[in-house]
């Protein structure tokens, strides 16, 4: 498979760029932002899922929780792929390359589930589901965009400024490594899948509604259990930041407490200036600033 599209799949304009002359502007431009210190890279594991065809725009309305249908050429936004029950089976980033022509990003891990899972619900509509391969890094910094005639997208995950270039111009060797990213990710209280997204968890739950969710547009599977919880109920549990004084990262999973009862469980957690910073769900009648235990460490709101 030749990188950057699928087998047998026209090259896109956008992932190719106008012309040599162009791409080599941008891998100037690329380069020199890196070298003024202005901005930070960082790899970012994806699979991607190509979608085309005359009813790719109104296939993906109708399966994924956004309005894919109403992004412009070249726009993007967050989704999720759910069961009838509203369980998350992907999370995804969906980019509008052409009028017919989507391009899906989700974690390395799932991009046969999110292919074989959208193939096996087309039935007749009109749409090639593709896997593709692709490289992704971001820029993140006050200073992130994309070099000129780059393909790409805005992401908001790790609580700064931050692009999400495909197939760069240029391969810089990264700034930040895999636990500094992290960290960003943790203090930025953005889901991970396999940590806070897993069978147990509403999008309500992991703060996924504002996000990904689109509370107007038709109907797409999980949509009742998101409207019913969204405009009568509540969540039960939420994603808080925690600080723990410890030394070392509790086991996944592991329990915290508050007044001698368990009130929620570590998902995620990392060190960090001797200390751990940590994602958790824990149940929402637990006041914001209590100091909660876990594994014998006192946890607090990471401020």
């Amino acid at each position: 498979m030749e990188r950057g599209r699928a087998a047998g799949r026209p090259p896109s304009p956008s992932l190719e760029g106008p012309c040599p002359r162009l791409r080599s502007r941008a891998a100037a431009a690329y380069t020199e932002r890196v070298e003024t210190g202005g901005t930070s890279l960082a790899v970012r594991p994806r699979a991607f899922v190509g979608v085309s065809g005359p009813e790719a725009a109104d296939y993906l309305q109708r399966m994924l929780s956004n309005d894919v249908e109403g992004l412009a050429v070249g726009a993007s936004c967050q989704a999720l792929l759910l069961t009838p029950k509203a369980r998350v089976i992907a999370p995804l980033r969906v980019l509008r390359r052409g009028e017919n022509d989507f391009l899906l990003l989700t974690e390395p891990e799932l991009g046969e589930t999110v292919r074989s899972h959208l193939v096996r619900s087309r039935f007749a509509a009109r749409a090639d589901i593709e896997p593709e391969e692709h490289e992704s890094v971001l820029i993140l910094g006050d200073d992130a965009e994309p070099p000129e005639g780059a393909l790409g997208l805005e992401n908001d995950d790790y609580g700064t400024p931050a692009f999400e270039l495909l197939d760069p111009p240029v391969a810089e060797a990264p700034t930040l490594t895999a636990e500094e990213l992290e960290r960003l990710r943790i203090r930025a209280r953005t889901p991970r899948f396999g940590h806070e997204l897993d069978e147990r968890v509403l999008p309500a739950e992991a703060g996924l509604v504002d996000r990904a969710v689109s509370l107007t547009k038709g109907c797409y599977p999980g949509q009742e259990p998101i409207a019913r919880l969204h405009f009568r109920g509540h969540a039960n549990r939420g994603l808080r930041a925690l600080r723990i004084d410890a030394d070392a990262p509790p086991a996944p999973d592991a329990e915290l407490l508050y007044e001698g009862k368990t009130v929620g469980r570590v998902t995620s957690a990392v060190p960090e200036d001797g200390v751990i910073v940590a994602l958790a769900y824990v149940r929402v009648e637990v006041p914001e600033d209590a100091v909660l235990e876990v594994a014998g460490a006192p946890a607090r709101a990471l401020l």
